[in-house]
């Protein structure tokens, strides 16, 4: 008889942000793959839970997906765990569990905490309808094409991001999403637990004042600037602010900005989409 494969989630900071469900499976299950074993075993000590770990990231994804669904083949039962929060939310967790309902084992989810969820329910932003974007890329070109395919989204939109990226970051936001309301919640569940509201203009400018630390979920609500009707001057003034050589996208945008008084998010999509 094959073995279940337990998808468990963590705290992801205060420690009794463990269910006695999720403290059960660890204890009965014969392996616990997680994505930091020196991580784990930490957390595993604290409740006194005693069983054989293997890693399972990011990098031996392949080597070690075999390894667990050989495991499951031979009966035994494991659980998947990360860092911090619910698997599979913004890690390659996803893969393991889609090769072992490909291969006909059992897959249970053990419910609990997860810090995209925590800070949607203390946010105090809309909730019925929202995205998950997890992690922009580290890029400069990719993260502005992904806020770029965000930027016409209904509903709340939920992002990770790392305190060293974050400025940059909450600019590129500014400049393609516009001036929206966010909440910055850092350090969830943790003695330093904030939570930061306003226009991502004032957030920025607070930033720059006094950085934040920890990590940080990012909560952009929907975009509140009224639909605005066509507007054939700001396509033709960029049309031939495009063609004649002179100008970059950007300053193209910038003059049509200023020439129309459009917002600059309007402006730029469209200069995106004339250059195709």
């Amino acid at each position: 008889m094959s073995g279940t494969l337990y998808i468990v989630a963590t705290p992801i900071g205060n420690l009794e942000d463990i269910t006695l469900r999720a403290l059960r499976i660890l204890k009965e299950v014969d392996l616990i793959a997680a994505e930091d074993t020196r991580h784990t075993r930490k957390l595993l000590t604290h409740f006194g839970i005693s069983r054989p770990l293997t890693s399972y990231f990011d990098h031996n994804k392949e080597v070690k997906g075999n390894f667990i669904l050989d495991q499951l083949e031979k009966g035994a039962n494991v659980a998947l765990v990360t860092d911090a929060g619910t698997p599979c939310v913004s890690d390659p967790g996803y893969q393991i569990v889609r090769d072992a309902w490909a291969a006909g084992y059992t897959v249970v989810p053990i419910p609990g905490a997860c810090a995209a969820i925590a800070a949607l329910a203390a946010s105090g932003l809309p909730s019925d309808l929202f995205t998950f974007a997890g992690f922009l890329s580290n890029r400069h070109g990719r993260r502005r094409e992904k806020l770029q395919e965000l930027s016409k989204l209904p509903g709340l939109i939920i992002f990770y991001e790392a305190p060293k990226r974050l400025l940059t970051t909450l600019r590129d936001m500014l400049e393609i999403l516009g001036d929206r309301q966010v909440v910055i919640a850092r350090e969830l569940t943790k003695m330093y637990e904030e939570f930061l509201r306003g226009r991502l203009s004032e957030l920025i400018a607070r930033a720059e004042e006094v950085p934040v630390r920890g990590e940080v979920a990012i909560l952009m609500s929907p975009s509140d600037q009224p639909e605005l009707p066509d507007t054939p001057a700001m396509e033709e003034l960029l049309r031939r602010y495009l063609a004649s050589g002179e100008f970059s996208l950007k300053d193209a945008v910038k003059q049509v900005t200023k020439e129309t008084g459009l917002a600059k998010s309007v402006v730029y999509a469209e200069a995106l989409r004339q250059k195709g």
